[in-house]
């Protein structure tokens, strides 16, 4: 089991990706499990302070995970339907952090990560994969960068996806979702005691992919 933890726009979903298919392990991307719920209640209307609405809804979500026929890459399906792209906007972007701090939603959400996970052989990034979901993890890693390097990625992957956001408007909306990403009472953001930290801010995708690659060979090998 690797875990990769970290901000948002670290390059994190990119690398684990990358290096799942490399080690021939399966790719989970938690983020996406949580945009995928923020896209229903962005179009449903949910109350995010009502916990019956919010439980209720719930109820409604199917988030899976189903491979690319053409690349192979799992992409994410709601409720039978893929939504890879409709989750990736600026929209859901605003509100996934808020809707992933709502203790009803983590539990659903980790139930089925542990569940998509039990097997190893995966590669699962997220926020708190190495400090709750898999505690137990052979590989820890956390992702950092610095803040307007990651704020100058987001701006040009929403760019990449038609989205013209100014950059300062992209910096306060990563702001945001730091704020509450590390100070959620349901296991917020952090560093695992025994995880390795990589600060991609001057690294190549290639230099970070290879560096956890390595990492996990080295445990593998043992």
């Amino acid at each position: 089991m690797i875990a990769v933890d970290g901000y948002s726009a670290c390059g994190k979903s990119s690398t684990a990706k990358e290096v799942a298919s490399r080690l021939g392990y399966v790719y989970i991307d938690t983020g996406a499990m949580y945009r995928a719920v923020t896209l229903f209640f962005l179009q449903n209307f949910i109350n995010l302070t009502n916990p019956k609405d919010v439980k209720s809804a719930l109820d409604q979500v199917n988030v899976s995970f189903i491979p690319n026929p053409n690349t192979g890459i799992n992409e994410v399906y709601l409720n039978g339907f893929n939504v890879e792209e409709a989750i990736r906007g600026m929209e859901v972007s605003g509100k996934v952090s808020e809707v992933s701090a709502i203790p009803e939603v983590r539990k659903a959400m980790v139930y089925l990560q542990r569940k998509l996970g039990k097997n190893k052989a995966v590669v699962m990034d997220g926020r708190d994969i190495g400090t709750f979901v898999f505690p137990e993890a052979e590989l820890k890693v956390f992702m950092t960068a610095d803040f307007d390097v990651r704020a100058a990625r987001r701006q040009q992957e929403l760019l990449e996806r038609g989205e013209m956001i100014g950059f300062e408007e992209v910096k306060k909306n990563l702001q945001h979702r730091d704020t509450i990403d590390t100070t959620r009472k349901e296991s917020p953001l952090k560093k695992a005691d025994n995880a390795h930290v990589i600060d991609t801010t001057q690294l190549t995708m290639e230099e970070q992919i290879e560096q956890i690659v390595q990492l996990a060979k080295s445990i593998i090998d043992q």
